[in-house]
């Protein structure tokens, strides 16, 4: 019942979203096509459910050779490589509007961990390696909630590598908390994460989740 709930509740949303956001994603396509490179979507592989392969969608916010320039899969702030339409795509979040179509396809739903690419999804142990995607990714998640401040939390590392910051620190919290969510996976859950998400893009330093959910697993840094 609630695989079913999970995904008529995508389906319902994304389909509204696509009409609600059509006056948004319109224009976006417009200066992306007239600006930078010209790109206006960039695909990617992404990891999904039982490790399966997908490309996810987004708006080009970066060069198009940026996975093999400077700082490859991992973004800092202030990146050189994000285009000037990208940072303010990014720091909105609506370079990731285009997933709506992943979410309608099926492959990721609303609410989840995150896709991750190869070389990030390796920088998790093998236990939760082999856990995470029993469930299908999301557009957002506990992790990206919590994280949704990655780029300036690894840019603040100034003496250590920022790829070994990533998979000594980060990802071994994050895969806690994915844990958790699995753990605690509900139609209730989801919603509250969707509001959640929606609360912190408005409210970017807003910590709401942690009287939230009192059982998080703790953070260290």
């Amino acid at each position: 019942m609630y695989n079913f709930s999970k995904r008529l509740l995508d389906i319902i949303i994304s389909l509204l979203a696509l009409i609600i956001l059509t006056p948004i994603l319109i224009p976006v396509i417009i200066i992306l096509r007239f600006s930078a490179e010209g790109h206006v979507f960039y695909l990617q592989d992404r990891i999904g459910r039982n490790r399966i392969k997908f490309k996810i969608i987004k708006f080009a916010t970066m060069l198009k050779d940026s996975p093999n320039l400077a700082s490859g899969s991992i973004t800092l702030a202030g990146d050189w490589r994000v285009t000037k339409p990208g940072k303010f795509l990014r720091k909105t979040k609506i370079n990731e509007l285009p997933q709506i179509i992943n979410i309608l396809k099926g492959d990721i739903s609303l609410v989840g961990p995150r896709p991750l690419v190869t070389k990030t999804f390796s920088a998790y142990n093998e236990e939760v390696q082999s856990k995470i995607y029993n469930v299908k990714p999301g557009l957002t998640g506990i992790g990206s909630i919590i994280f949704r401040d990655e780029e300036s939390i690894i840019s603040a590392i100034k003496d250590e590598d920022p790829h070994e910051f990533y998979k000594r620190i980060i990802a071994p919290y994050k895969g806690e908390l994915e844990m958790w969510y699995q753990s605690n996976c509900s139609f209730l859950l989801d919603l509250q994460l969707i509001f959640m998400t929606a609360w912190v893009i408005l409210v970017p330093t807003s910590k709401l989740y942690e009287k939230w959910f009192k059982d998080l697993p703790k953070r260290s840094f």
